[in-house]
């Protein structure tokens, strides 16, 4: 009888318990996020400064998963193979947003398959010359063009990138008539701008750090709404005289969409945690990205409106999906 009563009250335990899964605390393991590219770049380092700070803020380490390829369709097949468990995340860009228009069969759909967690940081381009170039500034860069249209040439990376794209929306704003010239690189379009094969290229802070600090490369303007923080001496391109010019890239972190509510607001917690420590801030600032996240309903609607946005600029310019 004992051993019967003994047996009766220990499942009736296990019944009453909950159940090991719910008692789970999340995280209880290390967090994975994939980033659509290659170690080194821009946006694995933004993931990392702000991986390493949520790591802390959770209890368990986030771990940079690099999945280079175009239109970030490796990273999202990765994690659209595992459990939407909050375990597996990845890394979107307003690169993202352009290649939903730009390439023809994409494979997945952000904005149906994958639910937002918060941006981490956004960031301007430069609008760059050589420091020997006789434009001092914006304003003389389109007067010029306006004067002899075809004359001038603007350098960026590759057709469909967002610097590219930039560059387009930039010469349709401004009424300008200026070759928009592709490179395969960075390294090759400041290259080219040194040498003075073309007047202009658009592209990050990053890639013209050391050169303006040498004084080989000046700033004519930043492409943002608001004056970079920065550099908070280089006007915007709509207060050089391009009213309503404004493109600024973004990092931002996305779950699987079925990923439960609570979990994605404990990301979303872990993410302010980070992007509002002084020390990620600052090392962002050097990489010429401000830190800043939000609700997940904010980078989700930036997302949407995004791929609006940059659609209608490949389709204004002609450009041929992909």
């Amino acid at each position: 009888m004992m051993d019967r009563r003994h047996l009766m009250l220990g499942a009736a335990a296990v019944l009453t318990a909950p159940s090991a899964v719910a008692q789970a605390r999340y995280p209880d393991k290390p967090i994975r996020i994939i980033v659509p590219f290659g170690p080194g770049g821009l946006a694995d380092v933004t993931a990392r400064i702000a991986g390493e700070r949520m790591g802390q803020a959770l209890g368990q380490q986030v771990v940079i998963v690099n999945q280079p390829g175009a239109g970030g369709v490796a990273a999202a097949r990765a994690a659209l193979g595992a459990a939407a468990d909050g375990y597996t995340l990845i890394l979107f860009t307003n690169g993202t947003a352009i290649s939903v228009p730009l390439v023809k069969e994409l494979g997945y759909d952000p904005l149906t398959q994958f639910a937002p967690v918060s941006s981490l940081g956004f960031f301007d381009f430069l609008l760059l010359t050589s420091a020997e170039h006789p434009h001092r500034s914006l304003a003389d860069f389109l007067s010029a063009a306006k004067a002899k249209p075809g004359a001038l040439n603007i350098g960026t990376i590759n057709v469909g990138s967002s610097q590219n794209l930039s560059a387009n929306l930039f010469r349709s704003m401004a009424g300008i008539d200026a070759a928009i010239v592709p490179f395969r690189t960075t390294p090759d379009a400041v290259t080219a701008l040194l040498r003075k094969d073309v007047d202009l290229v658009i592209d990050g802070y990053v890639a013209a750090k050391s050169l303006m600090a040498d004084g080989k490369l000046k700033a004519l303007a930043t492409s943002g709404p608001a004056r970079f923080a920065g550099l908070p001496d280089i006007p915007t391109v709509a207060e050089s005289g391009v009213a309503g010019f404004d493109v600024t890239s973004w990092n931002a972190v996305f779950a699987l969409a079925a990923t439960p509510a609570d979990i994605v607001q404990t990301l979303n917690a872990a993410i302010q945690t980070a992007v509002n420590d002084p020390s990620v801030r600052q090392r962002l600032l050097d990489l010429g990205i401000e830190a800043k996240g939000g609700p997940p309903d904010a980078i989700g609607g930036r997302l949407r409106q995004d791929i609006d946005r940059w659609g209608e600029v490949i389709r204004r310019a002609g450009i041929q999906q992909q």
